[in-house]
């Protein structure tokens, strides 16, 4: 009888969503499939901005990884990756257990390490299972503050983040306190708005941005002294990799770009390590120059992709090739029951554009609620217990 083959997802993303999702309708025979994360409900990234406008209550963002695992059969350990060796097949958690792998795919995210502003709260766009408690604090602070002392808040960041974080918090904070002021300046330093997406729709963004009364510093490298003379800082600035990935003595071997994102092939493995997946943000793909988007539609594109690569690996088949969009839709809430549509040359904007937004973002997060709640499609034998010390 053929061992028991271990499967290890570390990182609550999309990409991993779908392979829970595609293991829930056809799981594999003799795999062990477990999932670590410290995050349990894991915020969709497409609607974060609705959230933070207030359109959305967190609950109706998330999907619900504990629930998901059950239904999908497999194991939720609640921590996170603390170190890796590679060479070995084993992560060590974040609880001090160490958990061996037979296949490991990662698809942890990134961060961002905004400086310490003088006088200002900052409140950073990633990782977005810190945001919000975070947020919670700063509309608690707004709403609270006795007297109407207007605000001065900053974005950092002129791409899709910054704009859509800008707007949002803007709108939200003006729906909470209509008596208080509050002024708005977005630094980039960037000289283009949106660099990436089409004209009309950067103009379209400008358009938003200064009908909410955010003036533009395009060209403008942050400092200390724009913390000094503001009340909150957005940070929204270029994904940056986890500490554990930009350690070589943590990363145990395993083949990073610059930056610390994890070098992957076109079938999203590890070019130094076959038994090893990364996709979404964490990920940088080696075959395109420069890498890929660091967007949520990348690794919701990457999903299918990945699971399909696991289910072949552990058949001991050949992999297939992930083939990224050359172009796709990119679509920005601007706070105002308005969005902005972006695609190739394309631009335009309208209320039409967030209801078409609200349908996909919606449909999206309610195939995995939908998933959780009817639990496994196929009736099944339950996997196997980790093994003894591996447990967190």
């Amino acid at each position: 009888m053929a061992a028991m083959k271990r499967l290890v997802l570390v990182g609550a993303g999309h990409a991993h969503a779908q392979v829970l999702l595609e293991w829930r309708r056809r799981p594999a025979p003799g795999v062990e499939l477990v999932v670590v994360s410290p995050v349990g409900l894991a915020p969709y990234s497409g609607m974060v901005p609705g959230w933070l406008a207030g359109a959305y209550r967190h609950d109706e963002i998330v999907i619900d990884f504990p629930r998901l695992c059950a239904a999908a059969g497999a194991h939720w350990v609640d921590a996170e990756l603390d170190s890796l060796d590679a060479q070995r097949q084993c992560v060590h958690l974040s609880t001090g257990a160490p958990l061996e792998y037979d296949l490991l795919s990662l698809n942890v995210g990134s961060t961002l390490r905004p400086p310490p502003a003088a006088g200002a709260r900052v409140l950073a766009m990633r990782p977005l299972a810190l945001l919000p408690p975070a947020y919670g604090e700063v509309l608690s602070a707004w709403t609270s503050e006795p007297g109407a002392r207007p605000w001065r808040l900053t974005g950092v960041g002129g791409g899709p983040a910054g704009v859509e974080s800008m707007l949002a918090v803007m709108a939200r904070l003006r729906r909470l306190r209509p008596d208080r002021p509050v002024h708005g300046t977005l630094v980039s330093d960037s000289a283009q708005l949106l660099p990436g997406l089409s004209p009309a729709a950067r103009r379209a963004a400008s358009r938003a941005l200064a009908a909410a009364g955010v003036s533009l510093r395009l060209g403008s490298a942050w400092s200390a002294q724009v913390g000094e003379h503001s009340d909150l800082v957005l940070w929204a600035t270029g994904a940056q990799a986890h500490d554990w990935q930009r350690d070589p003595a943590r990363r145990g071997g395993l083949a990073v770009q610059a930056g610390g994102f994890i070098r992957i092939d076109e079938h999203l493995r590890s070019v130094s390590h076959p038994q090893v997946f990364a996709s979404g943000d964490c990920a940088h793909w080696e075959p395109a120059a420069g890498g890929l988007p660091k967007a949520g539609v990348v690794a919701v594109r990457m999903g299918p992709v990945l699971a399909d690569n696991l289910r072949r690996a552990i058949a001991g088949r050949a992999p297939a090739s992930y083939r990224p969009q050359p172009r796709f839709l990119v679509l920005l809430a601007t706070g105002d029951g308005r969005a902005i549509a972006s695609r190739g040359a394309f631009g335009a904007e309208g209320a039409w554009a967030w209801r078409w937004k609200n349908r996909i973002d919606r449909r999206f997060i309610r195939r995995y609620a939908v998933a959780a709640e009817r639990g496994p499609a196929v009736s099944r034998a339950p996997t196997t217990s980790l093994h003894e010390g591996d447990s967190a």
